[in-house]
């Protein structure tokens, strides 16, 4: 260091000695408040992004200087800040000379640009920090809670208010942290709010959420912002779903859609239900019967039937990563659907089929779910699909810190992984695979202490279901059980909802919680009292997912048109309309057969064998369809794993794939007998509607195309004539797959 500089220093510090009341601009040391590292300098780290993974929270830190990810690591921090190379980010004896000081006020060269300005709140912070001392703080009240203040109001469009933030700590102290505490809009389409909790909501109706974190405790400020005055009328619900769904629509005074016609109905509900199109039969039997329980008897129908149980398999086998991943697992995983399958075949309750699942031991043989244990052999990782998959709850940012938006911690992580650390396999004795693993594992419990270990600290952390102990375990015991009864009881505050809010999305087309497996305190429901409702009653009935089925089918909500009013144009989170879907890629193949009258061959595999009946992924890659339209490949338990976005590919594939020309153009195909026939061909052209819309064409669609197979056959004889008009009808039915009409369900 040049004699200039430790002059400068030297200077600076008489001066910090001499004048040492610059704290908050005014005050003397007796009377300053003492200021505690993870309380106070923390806070303003995780503020202003530095303890963030793009800066100094990243694993190996930043130019030198590392921070825990969000602060989760106060007593690490310290030690970086304080004792980390010589301590040369701070001087006690010149607090305003910190190096730490000068770069965040970007007076020396900072990546990260100025962060806090010269003389404000956050600087005066630090700097009386270095001037007291360093002190970490000991003891150091702990935070317990937030709170949001009003933690919900009613805004006009473009209405604005502040809210206040309140931190809480074991020693009964209270502090105002609106200032310091994090905001983040749930939809920014809805609402924005600047670093001081000022919220203002846009043109959008509906309930804008705004979640609040700080130093790991989070909150919710919720602002509804209807359309006008409040609806005098709602319609009369079918149950109490509508009950809530109207309720709400009442309050934001938008008018919901009228139900869809019998047509709408059907398709959509077939569709939904079973994964396939009506037939021409059930087409018309359901449009002659005048029965006031038509819609009813159609959705017991189908519930009854088999497709329900193979489209339903279809849905969890992509869940539950039945993935053939060496060609030795063929077996498993047909084994593996089958079960699945016929546990929908016989409505076995929500809450066995799960427990079957958890606590699965043995060989593939003689209990298939085992083969669920194939995918992971590591006891955190299986841990993370099944908290995802059935508690709705994401656990994977965990495990190496604190969850950003939510509760839970490492300490939580370790103790949840640990009801899988008992969980090992023996050989059957079978041929290895290309692993070098025996391709029929047994699947056991090791008898022994289940516990996770942390690598770090190697702390020892026994079994404990989120935060809740579960009773010691004798080393005879296994684990899992206690996991499963944890889940399963009726007072679990996950495990109905993850499942009633995952099988919403399936009807109607979006959660009352997006995404659908993400469920925390940070990311509310649009309708909160329609999802513990629909949870209760779920529970109520036995877990009984034939009966969730039910409600939700027979709803009028569900039975809404897709057509929207002056009111409900722009609404996408309240249901005042039915929400359009694209057919899944299964679907759509099955569907295009359907109407193709053509069938697709897949290998070792039934003649009529249908898409959504393939036992696992290892079809996609022979299906040029399949693979474009997104079908999963079970390499993950998050549903976000099946595209449903347009894409060029997509369009190009139905315009001129050799797949659907071929289909198009079968010899035996629908266009070849329909070329024969000798029927009216306005009675044809109404078959072929009922068939790939199922409704009545209108009178001008029957003359359009009657039009276009006049024309296309015009001036042509003899086996020209022929051909021309069997091309006609393959054209007729190209458009109809090509239409949206066809390829969405409304």
């Amino acid at each position: 260091m040049s004699h200039l500089r430790i002059f400068s220093l030297a200077i600076v510090s008489i001066s910090a000695c001499l004048f040492p009341c610059r704290v908050f601009g005014q005050g003397s040391p007796s009377l300053e408040q003492p200021v505690h590292f993870s309380n106070d300098v923390v806070p303003i780290f995780t503020k202003y992004g530095c303890n963030t993974g793009g800066c100094h929270g990243r694993a190996s830190g930043q130019n030198g200087f590392k921070l825990s990810l969000f602060g989760y690591e106060p007593i690490e921090d310290y030690q970086h800040l304080v004792n980390e190379t010589r301590g040369r980010r701070i001087l006690p004896n010149a607090p305003y000379e910190s190096l730490l000081l000068k770069k965040a006020t970007n007076e020396v060269p900072h990546v990260g640009g100025k962060r806090i300005e010269i003389g404000s709140r956050e600087y005066e912070t630090l700097a009386t920090w270095i001037r007291q001392g360093m002190n970490y703080g000991s003891p150091e009240p702990k935070l317990v809670r937030i709170e949001v203040s009003p933690p919900s109001t009613i805004l006009p469009k473009q209405g604005s208010q502040q809210i206040q933030v309140r931190a809480f700590y074991n020693n009964g102290s209270e502090r105002d942290v609106t200032t310091m505490a994090l905001y983040d809009p749930v939809d920014k389409a809805m609402a924005s709010i600047n670093e001081g909790g000022l919220v203002r909501v846009n043109e959008v109706v509906g309930d804008a959420a705004i979640t609040i974190r700080y130093q790991g405790q989070v909150g919710v400020f919720r602002a509804r912002v209807p359309m006008g005055e409040p609806l005098k009328e709602i319609p009369h619900p079918n149950n109490f779903i509508d009950t809530h769904i109207f309720n709400k629509l009442k309050s934001l005074g938008i008018e919901p859609s009228e139900p869809c016609d019998d047509p709408t109905f059907l398709r959509r509900v077939t569709l939904d239900i079973t994964g396939r199109l009506p037939t021409l039969h059930e087409v018309e039997q359901f449009l002659s019967n005048s029965s006031e329980s038509r819609r009813q008897d159609a959705i017991d129908r189908l519930l009854d039937s088999e497709e329900y149980a193979e489209f339903f398999a279809n849905k969890w086998n992509g869940l539950l990563r039945n993935r053939r991943e060496d060609p030795s697992f063929e077996r498993g995983c047909v084994l593996l659907w089958q079960w699945i399958r016929d546990s929908f075949l016989e409505n076995k309750s929500y809450d066995t089929f799960v427990r079957e699942l958890i606590t699965a031991s043995g060989d593939v043989t003689h209990n298939p779910p085992v083969a669920w244990y194939r995918t992971y052999r590591e006891p955190h990782l299986q841990m993370e699909d099944t908290a995802q998959v059935f508690l709705g709850t994401r656990l994977q940012c965990a495990q190496c810190h604190h969850h950003l938006f939510e509760k839970w911690s490492q300490e939580d992580y370790l103790s949840m992984a640990a009801f899988f650390s008992q969980v090992t396999r023996k050989s059957s004795g079978t041929s290895k695979n290309a692993s070098g693993n025996n391709a029929e594992d047994i699947v056991v419990h090791k008898r022994g202490d289940a516990q996770m270990v942390d690598k770090k600290s190697q702390q020892v952390f026994k079994p404990a279901a989120l935060g809740t102990p579960v009773g010691p375990l004798t080393p005879d015991e296994d684990p899992r059980r206690a996991l499963a009864d944890w889940m399963t009881d009726v007072s679990n505050p996950y495990f109905a909802r993850a499942i009633v809010n995952r099988y919403w999305k399936h009807f109607l087309g979006k959660g009352l919680i997006e995404p659908e497996d993400d469920l925390r305190d940070t990311n509310p429901p649009t309708n909160p009292e329609l999802l513990d409702a629909l949870a209760s009653d779920f529970v109520g009935h036995g877990y009984d997912l034939k009966h969730l089925i039910r409600m939700i089918t027979q709803s009028r909500t569900y039975q809404l048109s897709a057509e929207p009013n002056g009111d409900n144009a722009d609404d996408q989170q309240n249901f005042a309309k039915f929400y359009p879907k694209r057919l899944m890629a299964e679907v759509l193949l099955d569907s295009v057969d359907l109407v193709t009258k053509t069938t697709t061959s897949f290998k070792n595999q039934g003649a009529n064998t249908r898409a959504v009946a393939l036992p696992d992924n290892s079809f996609n890659q022979g299906n040029q369809l399949l693979s474009v339209f997104g079908r999963p490949d079970a390499a993950s338990a998050c549903e976000c794993e099946r595209t449903m976005e347009a894409s060029l590919s997509q369009s190009l594939h139905l315009l001129n794939a050799d797949e659907l020309q071929n289909k198009l153009a079968n010899e035996n195909g629908r266009a070849a007998l329909l070329a024969k026939e000798t029927r009216p061909v306005k009675e044809l052209i109404r078959e072929v509607y009922l068939l790939a819309l199922a409704r009545e064409p209108s009178d001008e669609e029957i003359l359009q195309s009657q039009s276009y197979l006049d024309t296309k056959c015009e001036g042509k004889e003899g086996e020209e004539w022929k051909k021309a008009k069997r091309r006609a009808w393959e054209d007729l039915l190209w458009a109809m797959i090509n239409s949206k009409e066809f390829l969405f369900n409304h």
